[in-house]
């Protein structure tokens, strides 16, 4: 999605440690805008899937979810990082390892919102190592419910994740593949 790469070219800062910082327009400041037509691309990708239900964990993903679930006119759930006094009842739970926070994470929802008849579309804001969605497709996996595929906004490419999820036979699609960051030059994958 070439609006989505000159906006990461314009306003994302590339950070020692293959961190692209991008907290201006996608992930603390919400580009609404610009999640708009990404939610007109998702729903393109997967107009061919029957989606019932949209995943997604907080609390980056949430703003892109809500987009994407009106284009699909489906709910949005998204997994806790913590347990509430809010979440009452059974719930399913994973650990997943945050690159960005550099901690592990023991992710939840609640039994009621995930179901065996499920179909559901994971969203996410980035993919680097795959961690946290290998840790939502094991939410979905607990539920008896079907995965119809996965949405990231930005990839990095030179990380392993997203080669572990496709390698797994799960659809992904990224608006946006970085493949290198080296010396702060962002260099983008032809789709």
């Amino acid at each position: 999605m070439k609006l989505l790469e000159e906006r990461i070219k314009r306003d994302g800062i590339v950070k020692p440690g293959n961190v692209l910082k991008v907290d201006n327009f996608l992930n603390h400041q919400m580009d609404i805008a610009l999640f708009n037509e990404m939610g007109k691309e998702f729903k393109r990708l997967f107009a061919d899937c029957k989606v019932n239900k949209i995943l997604t964990i907080e609390a980056s993903g949430i703003g892109i979810a809500c987009i994407v679930a009106q284009y699909f006119d489906v709910p949005v759930v998204f997994a806790k990082k913590a347990q509430s006094i809010n979440i009452d009842g059974d719930v399913y739970s994973t650990k997943i390892q945050s690159f960005t926070h550099q901690r592990v994470y023991d992710v939840i929802v609640s039994k009621k919102y995930l179901n065996p008849e499920d179909h559901i579309l994971i969203i996410d804001d980035f993919l680097a190592n795959g961690c946290a969605l290998e840790g939502l497709i094991d939410l979905v996996q607990s539920a008896g419910a079907t995965v119809e595929g996965i949405g990231i906004a930005i990839e990095k490419g030179f990380q392993q994740g997203g080669k572990l999820i496709r390698d797994r036979g799960i659809r992904l699609e990224s608006l946006a593949i970085v493949d290198s960051m080296e010396g702060g030059e962002l260099v983008f994958r032809e789709q």
